[in-house]
C-alpha cells in the first residue's frame, strides 16, 4: 500500500472515518496552526499554573521536614521563603525576556536556549545548554529512582502490617524502576509540551493528594505527642557530630533550592500560552500562583513534619516509615507520588525531546527518518503525528536512564549535587543577565548593583549546597552495589 492510500476505504469502511497521510504543509489549517507555521497554543493562566506546580511540586515536599530539622525553626522556614522570592522574582524576570524587542509583538524564543541566543549570545548559549540538559538528563535518573521507592513503600507498608513489623520487608528495587520506564517510553511519544496539559493538571492533583496526607499525618502525629518537637537551632550535637551538622545544614540549602527550581522550563512553559494577553502577564500570574502555592505547601509540610517527629525525622515522610499507620493512607499517598512523578518526568524532559529533535532535523533535513511526519486525522480531533526518529531517540532515552537508575543507586545524591550546580545558573544568573540585556539596564547604577548582588549571594549558597552533595555522594561511593538497588 503507498503512503498516503486511503486504508479506510480499501477495508470497506467510509472514506472520512479515518486516513493517514504525510504532513506536508503545517500552515495549510489557520484552525490548528499560529502564524508562525507551528501548533496553535491553547494555554492559559490555569495550565501554566498546573504545569509549574507539577514541575515544582516534586516528591521532594516529603523531604522538607529532614531539611527543616538540619536548620532549624528559625532559619529553616526563613530559608524556605529566600528561595520563594528569589525563585519568584527571577522568574519574573525570564518571563518578560519570552520575546526578543517588543513584548507583545516581538519575535518569540521558544526554548530557554533561543532566549540566552537572543540575548547573550556566543559561548553563554553553549553553557546554558550544556547545564541546562545535563540537568534535565539528571532530574530524569532521579524520578525513576524515586518512583520505584514509592512503589517499594506500597508494598513494604502492607508487609509491616501483615508481620506487625517483625519483617523487615527487603526488596529489589529494578522492576519498578522498569515498569516506571516502560510508562514513560510510552508517555514520552507525546509529541510535544503544549499536548500535555492534561497529564499535568492530573499530576498536580496528586502533588496536592500525597501533599495533604503527609501534611495530615504530620499533624495528627503532632497531636499525639501532645508537644511540638525540634529546636531553634537545628539537629543537635550528640545526635550527629559538629561536621556532620554543617554539611547536613549546607545540604539542606541544596535540597530546598532543589525544590524550587523550575525556571529551566519556563520559557517552554510560557510558549503553551495563547495570546492576547501578552503571555508575559499570563506567566507572571501563573508564577505567584504556583510560588505562593508551593511555598505553602512546603511550609506547612515541613514544618509539622518537624513538629512530629524532631531530630529523627525521616529523610521521606511517607517511604521512610516516620509513619506506619494507616497502611491503606500510607499506600494512597505513595501511589499519587507515583502517578506525579509519571507526569514530571514528561513535563521536564519534553524540553531536552525537543532540542535533540530540533537538532538532528538541521543536520539531517533530507532524511525522511528524521524529517517526515506521519499524520494521522481523525474527525473532530486534534491531528497526531508519528516521527520515526522522534519513536526512536525518546525510547533510547528512557532506557538509558532506566538502566543508569539501577546501575547507581546513589544517583539521587549525584541528582541533588547537579541541582545545586544548576540552581544559580539557570535560576539566577543567566535570568538576570537576560534581562540586564534585553532592558538595556546601564552597568553601575542601583537597579544593575542590586542584580548582580542577587546573584553572587546565590552563587554562595549554590557551592555551600554542591559541597554537602558531594559529601553525600563520596559517603555512598564506598558502599555502591551496581544493580543491586534494594531498601
Amino acid at each position: 500500500m503507498k503512503m498516503g492510500e486511503n486504508t479506510a476505504t480499501k477495508n470497506h469502511l467510509p472514506p472520512q472515518a479515518f486516513s493517514v497521510s504525510v504532513d506536508t504543509d503545517p500552515q495549510s489549517d489557520s484552525k490548528w496552526f499560529d502564524d508562525d507555521g507551528r501548533p496553535k497554543r491553547t494555554g492559559n493562566v490555569w495550565t501554566a499554573s498546573a504545569h509549574v506546580i507539577t514541575a515544582v511540586i516534586g516528591s521532594g515536599v516529603l523531604s522538607l521536614a529532614w531539611a527543616i530539622g538540619q536548620l532549624g525553626w528559625i532559619a529553616g522556614p526563613a530559608v524556605m521563603l529566600l528561595f520563594s522570592f528569589v525563585t519568584y522574582y527571577t522568574s519574573i524576570l525570564l518571563s518578560a525576556c519570552y520575546r526578543s524587542g517588543d513584548p507583545v509583538n516581538g519575535k518569540r524564543n521558544y526554548t530557554y536556549m533561543d532566549a540566552v541566543r537572543a540575548n547573550l549570545g556566543g559561548v553563554k548559549v553553549k553553557i546554558c545548554g550544556f547545564v541546562q540538559y545535563v540537568n534535565l538528563f539528571g532530574v530524569a535518573i532521579g524520578y525513576t529512582i524515586a518512583s520505584s521507592i514509592s512503589m517499594m513503600a506500597i508494598k513494604r507498608s502492607n508487609c509491616f502490617h501483615q508481620s506487625g513489623g517483625k519483617d523487615p520487608c527487603r526488596m529489589n528495587a529494578n522492576p519498578y524502576m522498569i515498569g516506571f520506564g516502560i510508562a514513560e517510553i510510552l508517555l514520552s511519544q507525546i509529541p510535544g509540551f503544549d499536548q500535555l496539559h492534561w497529564l499535568s493538571l492530573v499530576a498536580a492533583v496528586m502533588s496536592f493528594t500525597y501533599s495533604t496526607i503527609g501534611l495530615g499525618l504530620g499533624i495528627g502525629k503532632v497531636i499525639e505527642n501532645k508537644r511540638v518537637r525540634g529546636s531553634l537551632t537545628g539537629i543537635s550535637i550528640g545526635t550527629v557530630t559538629q561536621t556532620q551538622k554543617i554539611w547536613r545544614s549546607f545540604q539542606a540549602l541544596g535540597d530546598v533550592a532543589f525544590a524550587y527550581s523550575y525556571s529551566i522550563i519556563l520559557i517552554e512553559i510560557q510558549d503553551t500560552v495563547k495570546a492576547p494577553p501578552s503571555e508575559a502577564k499570563t506567566m507572571k500570574k501563573a508564577t505567584l500562583i504556583s510560588v505562593v502555592v508551593t511555598t505553602l505547601f512546603y511550609m506547612f509540610c515541613g514544618c509539622f513534619g518537624y513538629a512530629a517527629f524532631g531530630d529523627m525525622s525521616p529523610g521521606n515522610l511517607l517511604t521512610g516509615f516516620g509513619f506506619y499507620n494507616p497502611y491503606w493512607l500510607l499506600d494512597i499517598a505513595n501511589t499519587a507520588i507515583v502517578i506525579h512523578l509519571v507526569g514530571a518526568y514528561q513535563v521536564y524532559c519534553q524540553p531536552l525531546f525537543a532540542f535533540i529533535e530540533k537538532e538532528a532535523a538541521r543536520r539531517f533535513p533530507d532524511s525522511d527518518f528524521v524529517t517526515k511526519d506521519i499524520k494521522i486525522s481523525i474527525p473532530g480531533l486534534r491531528p497526531f503525528n508519528i516521527n520515526l526518529f522522534r519513536t526512536v531517540w525518546r525510547t533510547t532515552f528512557v532506557v538509558i536512564t532506566t538502566v543508569i537508575s539501577m546501575l547507581l543507586p546513589f544517583f539521587n545524591d549525584i541528582v541533588g549535587l547537579l541541582g545545586a550546580f544548576g540552581f544559580w545558573p539557570l535560576t539566577v544568573y543567566f535570568p538576570v543577565e537576560i534581562y540586564i540585556s534585553q532592558k538595556k539596564i546601564p552597568k553601575w547604577s542601583t537597579r544593575w548593583l542590586c542584580l548582580q548582588i542577587l546573584s553572587v549571594a546565590c552563587l554562595i549558597i549554590t557551592i555551600a549546597a554542591a559541597a554537602g552533595s558531594i559529601a553525600g555522594v563520596i559517603d555512598d561511593v564506598k558502599t555502591i552495589k551496581p544493580f543491586k538497588t534494594s531498601y
